[in-house]
């Protein structure tokens, strides 16, 4: 009986030393890493799970749209355990390659995915993050003209747009707030056109631009630096890219829910559901002011945290 006892007790030893690791799989927007916004977080989200849980975790840059498929089918046939795509692009093929794989795990961010056991659907409430924004916008404009540009006029880049225009108007009723669009073949990654756009609102006496244009933001900041105005930047910190000028930024923490649906697979608590990031679950929100706290003003940064509370208490409804 000891001996049975003992075999049996090696044989859970072995399988727990001999296991292979988690294998989790990252499927980029388009843009790519180096963008100091969205695909930057995803991929510390990554980082940090891969150094916490000792998982082995692969990632790709698509060029297109039309790769997030072939992306998709190349990790599930190889094995994965997890696979996530970061843009709503991959949506349809994701639906359709994740019922061929009833095993394999799956996430994607900003959109809602058909409801399986093996989907799991990240979204943000960007609109809540973009209110307390839009509320610093109006505080700091001189002109009381402020302007959004957004990458492409679908529904997730909107949702930055109506909240920051929101928290505007909840400060200065009569602000006006200014609103264009990138567009055209690669608007998640095209500073010079982003930089374009910029100094035309600066030109409409525009003095505070919001973007949500990934990579594209790198030039729509650099325009803010050339004409003396003031940027919001979006998704990760960008307040250093033109220290004192970026006035802050609208985090959006894709890091936290990459890392969050990974820890999930490991723990063995994925669930093919929606997961919800907003103020409240620390989704969304502001940096903390480093280069622009005597620019801004103590007064407003508090302002700033008696909206969140409110938004979070529900005294505040911001609408998507």
């Amino acid at each position: 009986m000891k001996k049975i006892k003992g075999l049996m007790m090696f044989l859970l030893l072995s399988a727990t030393i001999f296991s292979a690791p988690i294998k989790v799989g990252l499927i980029l927007a388009m843009g790519g890493l180096g963008d100091k916004s969205f695909n930057d977080s995803a991929y510390a989200g990554l980082l940090k799970a891969k150094k916490d849980f000792d998982i082995e975790v692969k990632y790709v840059e698509p060029n297109t749209w039309m790769e997030d498929g072939f992306f998709l089918e190349e990790y599930s046939q190889n094995g994965f355990d997890l696979i996530i795509a970061t843009s709503y692009t991959a949506q349809d093929a994701m639906e359709d390659i994740s019922s061929k794989f009833p095993d394999t795990k799956y996430a994607i961010v900003d959109t809602r995915a058909k409801e399986g056991a093996n989907i799991a659907s990240l979204v943000f409430d960007e609109a809540e993050g973009s209110f307390l924004v839009g509320a610093v916008a109006a505080k700091m404009s001189k002109t009381g003209k402020i302007g959004f540009i957004g990458a492409v006029d679908i529904p997730l880049i909107n949702r930055f747009r109506n909240g920051y225009e929101q928290g505007a108007k909840y400060i200065n009723p009569n602000i006006s707030v200014v609103t264009t669009y990138v567009g055209g073949d690669a608007p998640f990654s095209d500073p010079l056109k982003g930089k374009e756009h910029a100094f035309s609102l600066a030109n409409q006496n525009v003095d505070v631009i919001y973007h949500a244009s990934g990579n594209t933001g790198i030039g729509i900041l650099e325009g803010v630096k050339e004409k003396g105005i003031y940027g919001i930047g979006v998704d990760c910190d960008q307040d250093d890219i033109v220290k004192g000028q970026v006035l802050t930024s609208m985090l959006k923490n894709v890091n936290n829910a990459i890392y969050k649906i990974i820890e999930d697979t490991v723990n063995g608590k994925f669930e093919g559901k929606v997961y919800n990031f907003g103020l409240k679950e620390d989704g969304v929100g502001t940096t903390d002011f480093k280069y622009t706290r005597d620019i801004v003003g103590e007064e407003n940064i508090a302002l700033v945290q008696k909206l969140k509370e409110d938004i979070i208490n529900g005294k505040i409804k911001v609408n998507e």
